[in-house]
Parts: structure tokens; C-alpha cells; sequence
């Protein structure tokens, strides 16, 4: 994996004619999208993009879990082989109004080396909670798309030309993925935290309604604001765990996604099922299936890598999925031995994994009559995402006090146990 580069901030002012050390700014994420690499036109799914853009400006709607005083964005090259050159970045604070132009080491204008991102100047531009602001990038030059987020849950817009000034986009097409944008942060007082969750499809949103930020770290979010902490979303649909996937695997990324992102205090794990299940589709249909002794043993990793940086880490029990994807190449995802397989993930999950706490949303989500299956008032209906209400179950399954490390104890109904490590 690429080891990615932060511009450092000056934390120096001078006052009386000698320099005095200020409080450096407490920068915290508020919103992600992780990056992947671009696929071919032979895989699965579409990549929903240009193979390419020149002298046109992409347009994404972020809306951001916390706010604060100032704000950064990041662009990334992450799966780039070649430098993007990016012309110019603006941010309206939302649909409609006058964007406010960005910049980089004072240019309007960066060039950003493969494998590397950048971070903007700080913007002082004040921010709420729950802001959908608008993020423009312009691409002067022919631009081959190499990273991108595939499933972003969100409208985007490509236009001709540089409008990223502009306040409506003119003759603009639309698209569902995300393009450069990797994360916003914010400046807010020392004591706002983040947040992370690391997932797949279900994380990322896959079947929740577009364009009304239905996902379930969307709700985590609402719930987390009134404590001054932020949650950003580090899900990739199609990703797993141990192998990479649609994206960089859970251990490969989990660095970069999760542990250094700013201002980060806890982190939730719901990521295996396509570790199960992908095996002996039309995804990996060669691959042997991961045995209970490896994921357990990725899921260690994560837990010590976290505990090294004295950041708080819960998992989280995968969701039933009996039925999974009918009618699709995929139909063949579940099977009864790998869901035999989830089901004593899950039971280590409660019991004896290296995790601070559980967080229970398989039982938040099953059919108490069927539990192998999804309660069908949370079921999208492909049976293996959950719906907007789903998401929203999965959201109130949290208890807030174990999920940051507080003392309160769960509630009655709460299926969040802490494991007193």
C-alpha cells in the first residue's frame, strides 16, 4: 500500500516582535470516501465513469457530520500511475450558493504525485453539523480516471470546462460515483472526536434511498452530533477483510482509512461477509473459503493496531443473509455452510474476540421466526442490505457510551455489550 502525505500547518505566531507557541488548530475528520482503484470493463459491475476527463469539472454533494470554525478537504491519487493535475477546487456551503475557491500551498491549482494525496489550505468558511456543502474539481489536462468511489449513494455531476465557480453546472452529466474527493475535516474545539466505521456494501449504503443520506453511519451520526463527535463512513461495497476485493482489503487500508484520520477515538468493524460468501461466485470462483481460524486472526490484527495507537475498537456481528442477491449472477452468494460459518464468527464475536466491545446487529436485524434470515421491515429487499429502516436499527443498536469508552451501562434493549477490556 502507498503511504500517503498531510500538509503540515503552522502552529507558530508572533506576538511583541518573539515567536509564542499558539494552540495548534484541532483538525477532525467529519466525512470520507474511501478510496479504490478503477476496475476494467470486464468485471462485475460498471465502473459508472469516464475512462478519462479533460478540460471538465466534476461536482460532488458531501454532507458532513460535524461542523467548525474552518475546513480542509483532501484529494487523492491514490491508485493514480501517473501525477493529477488538478486546476482548481472550490466548496459552496450548499446547492446553489456562490462556491468559495480552494487552495493549495496558496495556488489554486496541485499536482499530486501517484499514490499520494493533498490536503487543501484551511477555508475559513464556518460549517454545521449535517451541511450538505459542494465540492467542484476542475481537470485542465486529459486525466485518466484511476481512483475513485464507486458506490457514493449520492448524485455527481461532469461538466464541460472549468465551472467550479460556477453556482449551477451547465449541460452536466450525472453519475452515482465519487471522483478525487477523499475526505473533509474541520476545525472544532479540542474536545471533538471522530468516529470511524469499517465496512462493505452495507456500510457504504448500498440499497439505501440516493440522495437522502440514509446509511446507517448517517444515523450514527445524528445520534453522535449533541456529544461533539463526528462519524465518518470508511465503507467500500465489495470489500473484505483478508483478501482485497472491490478495494483494498480491510487490513490493507486500515491505516490509512481509519487509524489516521484526525481527531479519530473509536472505530467500528462490520466487515466479512464477503470474505464468506464471495467464494465459489462469480467473484472469486476459484477462491477457497477463509477458514474461522483466519478471520479471527484478521480481526486480531486490526484490534492490535488500534490498541497500539490507544484508539478504541468494536466489531460488530454480520448481519443474517439468507436468500441473499435472488435473480442476480450473484444468486449463488448464500449458501447454508458459509452462513454456518457467519453464525460462529458471530458467537466468538460476542464472547472472546480481541475487540473493546460487541456491537449486536445480527440480532438487531434477524427474523425472530427465521433467524437466518433479515426481518423483512428491515430488508431492502435483495436480502443481504438493509433498507432505510434497517439502517436506521442498526444506528439505534449502538450504545453511545460503550462505543466511546463511558462508564454508563448499556440500557435495557441495548445491543451494544462491552467487553471490559
Amino acid at each position: 500500500m502507498n503511504r500517503f502525505s498531510q500538509l503540515a500547518v503552522p502552529a507558530l505566531i508572533v506576538l511583541s516582535g518573539a515567536a509564542s507557541a499558539a494552540p495548534a488548530p484541532h483538525w477532525v475528520a467529519s466525512w470520507q470516501a474511501s478510496p479504490q482503484p478503477v476496475w476494467g470493463a470486464d468485471f462485475l459491475f460498471p465502473p459508472l465513469i469516464p475512462a478519462s476527463l479533460h478540460d471538465q469539472t466534476f461536482r460532488q454533494t458531501a454532507r458532513i457530520s460535524l461542523g467548525g470554525t474552518r475546513l480542509r478537504i483532501r484529494l487523492s491519487n491514490a491508485y493514480g500511475t501517473q501525477p493529477l493535475r488538478i486546476g482548481g477546487a472550490s466548496v459552496a456551503p450548499q446547492a446553489g450558493a456562490t462556491p468559495q475557491q480552494l487552495r493549495f500551498d496558496g495556488r489554486p491549482g496541485v499536482l499530486i504525485g501517484p499514490g499520494q494525496e493533498r490536503l487543501s489550505d484551511p477555508l475559513p468558511l464556518a460549517v454545521q453539523g449535517g451541511q450538505a456543502l459542494q465540492v467542484s474539481v476542475f481537470v485542465p489536462a486529459p486525466t485518466p480516471l484511476q481512483t475513485f468511489h464507486w458506490d457514493g449513494r449520492q448524485t455527481s455531476w461532469i461538466a464541460p470546462g472549468d465551472q467550479r465557480l460556477a453556482r449551477d453546472l451547465s449541460d452536466a452529466t450525472a453519475t452515482t460515483a465519487r471522483l478525487f474527493l477523499t475526505g473533509i475535516e474541520v476545525e472544532a474545539p479540542a474536545s471533538t472526536r471522530s468516529v470511524v466505521v469499517i465496512g462493505d456494501s452495507i456500510t457504504d449504503g448500498a440499497t439505501a434511498s440516493l440522495d437522502r443520506d440514509q446509511r446507517w453511519t448517517d444515523h450514527l451520526a445524528a445520534r453522535l452530533a449533541p456529544r461533539g463527535i463526528a462519524v465518518v463512513n470508511a465503507g467500500i461495497s465489495g470489500g473484505r477483510l483478508l483478501r482485497d476485493g472491490m478495494g483494498a482489503s480491510a487490513l490493507a487500508r486500515f491505516r490509512r482509512d481509519a487509524l489516521d484520520q484526525p481527531g479519530v477515538a473509536s472505530v467500528i468493524v462490520l466487515i466479512g461477509i464477503n470474505d464468506i460468501s464471495w467464494p465459489g461466485t462469480a467473484f472469486a470462483r476459484e477462491q477457497p473459503r477463509p477458514t474461522l481460524a483466519e478471520l479471527q486472526t484478521g480481526y486480531l490484527a486490526l484490534a492490535e493496531q488500534a490498541h497500539r495507537r490507544g484508539i478504541r475498537i468494536v466489531g460488530a456481528t454480520l448481519p443474517p443473509f439468507a436468500g441473499a442477491l435472488p435473480g442476480t449472477p450473484l444468486d449463488d452468494y448464500y449458501q447454508p455452510d458459509k452462513d454456518a460459518l457467519r453464525q460462529r464468527l458471530n458467537a466468538w464475536l460476542r464472547s472472546d474476540s480481541p475487540f473493546d466491545a460487541a456491537i449486536d446487529l445480527d440480532t438487531a436485524l434477524r427474523d425472530p421466526a427465521d433467524p437466518s434470515r433479515m426481518a423483512t421491515a428491515y430488508d431492502s429487499g435483495d436480502h443481504l442490505h438493509p433498507g432505510d429502516a434497517g439502517n436506521r436499527a442498526m444506528a439505534g443498536a449502538v450504545d453511545l457510551d460503550v462505543l466511546l469508552g463511558g462508564q454508563g451501562s448499556a440500557g435495557v434493549g441495548s445491543l451494544c455489550a462491552s467487553k471490559g477490556l
